[in-house]
């Protein structure tokens, strides 16, 4: 089964081996989750979802960064309306691709962190991180509530008190916070090159394992986190996103932070 060709990834497996990468490729932006590439994450997952032969895969950034969110180049793009509903629930089905996959998925995240790239981490099964990194979740003052399911997936990993102070305040955290708060399994000292060094050890590590007792393990955490904060309620996100983009306060916080983010 040949890898696909996809446009903002690469998909980089050998046949027969039991671990493959996927890299956000667009370092030029910074990775930025353009449309585009939120169709790509769930073109890869369809595909991975057939590999038989593939237990783990490491997902990570190339260039600078993991992920610096979603492209403002897209944000406010005038769409009629069932076109801009169905972009604004792209993130929703690319996370959700993500968190549903079938092998094991390990995120090797560096650099920036930010928004959409903090809930494809949170979609991830393990994360670790280098000791350069630098999360941030700056929807509210873009104007828009955290969509793609991202409030119930924090609110399962780090508790609600937590999730409203970080989406609420907006403010960086960095690894060490990230792992104190629980968000990360480990922080690895360096760089792209060291945690994904550190990545690929995990996964060949975990790779070797009894795969009938992964598969379980996986799928019986994911059912009991789905007990504690179920994701099936994140069909309404992009109704909500549509209707923020609709708010003159709203509208009008999105200008001032593109504004400043532009130099303008």
């Amino acid at each position: 089964m040949d890898v696909p060709s996809l446009t903002t990834i690469d998909l980089i497996h050998a046949a027969g081996e039991p671990v493959a990468t996927l890299v956000l490729n667009r370092p030029d932006k910074l990775n930025a989750l353009s449309p585009q590439l939120l169709r790509d994450i769930v073109a890869a997952c369809e595909w991975l979802n057939g590999a038989d032969d593939i237990r783990v895969v490491v997902v990570r950034g190339a260039g600078r960064a993991f992920c610096a969110g979603f492209d403002l180049g897209a944000f406010g793009e005038r769409l009629d309306p069932p076109a801009q509903r169905d972009q604004a629930d792209l993130g929703r089905r690319a996370t959700e691709a993500l968190a549903g996959v079938r092998p094991l998925t390990i995120a090797a995240v560096h650099g920036h962190c930010v928004g959409g790239g903090v809930v494809l981490t949170g979609a991830c099964d393990l994360r670790l991180v280098a000791s350069d990194v630098r999360f941030m979740i700056p929807e509210v003052d873009l104007g828009i509530p955290l969509a793609w399911g991202g409030i119930p997936r924090l609110v399962r990993e780090i508790g609600p008190a937590l999730t409203k102070e970080l989406v609420l305040t907006c403010r960086p955290f960095d690894g060490d916070e990230a792992r104190s708060i629980r968000f990360v399994n480990r922080v690895v000292e360096g760089s792209g090159d060291e945690v994904a060094e550190a990545a690929d050890t995990l996964a060949a590590e975990l790779a070797a394992k009894p795969w009938f007792s992964i598969r379980a393990t996986k799928t019986h955490v994911d059912a009991v986190m789905d007990e504690i904060a179920a994701t099936g309620r994140n069909a309404n996100d992009a109704d909500t996103l549509v209707a923020a983009m609709a708010d003159p306060e709203s509208v009008a916080f999105s200008r001032s932070y593109l504004e400043r983010r532009r130099g303008g």
